[in-house]
């Protein structure tokens, strides 16, 4: 398995080991020790399983008394997969950093507790993957709107707005100015 920093400090893509041959490919895709030699002490309670459609865009979520660690894949299709720095105290507050996940390189991307978490689907269909290290909490939903200026996020260009299929609840969240202050109960 190979660790791969990204731009944010906490945020990990985990590059594991693909074995393929004419009949398919075999990838294991966690073990807890991966995440030690990483640096990250986190105990998952629960798996979700998402299958999206091509134009897709689902966040940017997080929560905010149980934030929710979240180790993130792809298991069939493409997506363009993001986190956003939203801990008021972090010298990173309002940063991002998006990777391409997918069922070819088979990459997990690590998102710790405190950060906003959203993915837009590439491929026909995707089915994303992902553990959590907090039951979700209806009490705690908190989210940020997808096309904040202030964050900048550039989705990939192959997306045009037009074609993008985003809930009107996610179309409906605050930018990060408006939340006055974000407190994380950890």
């Amino acid at each position: 398995m190979k660790i791969i920093e990204t731009t944010l400090p906490g945020v990990l893509l985990f590059e594991p080991e693909v074995f393929g041959d004419e009949r398919g490919f075999f990838v294991e895709t966690f073990r807890e020790c991966w995440m030690r030699e990483a640096g990250v002490e986190a105990a998952f309670v629960q798996d979700n399983h998402s299958r999206s459609g091509r134009g897709v865009l689902r966040g940017l979520h997080f929560q905010t008394y149980k934030p929710q660690g979240k180790l993130v894949r792809v298991g069939r299709g493409r997506v363009f997969d993001v986190a956003v720095d939203v801990r008021c105290e972090s010298p990173n507050f309002g940063k991002w950093v998006g990777v391409e996940l997918n069922d070819v390189n088979h990459r997990i991307l690590w998102v710790p507790p405190g950060y906003a978490h959203g993915f837009c689907v590439l491929s026909e269909w995707a089915d994303f993957i992902y553990k959590c290290t907090t039951y979700y909490d209806p009490g705690s939903d908190a989210g940020i709107y997808w096309k904040d200026r202030d964050i900048g996020i550039v989705w990939p260009e192959e997306l045009d707005e037009g074609s993008m299929k985003i809930s009107s609840k996610d179309n409906a969240l605050p930018i990060l100015s408006d939340l006055k202050r974000i407190n994380f109960t950890y």
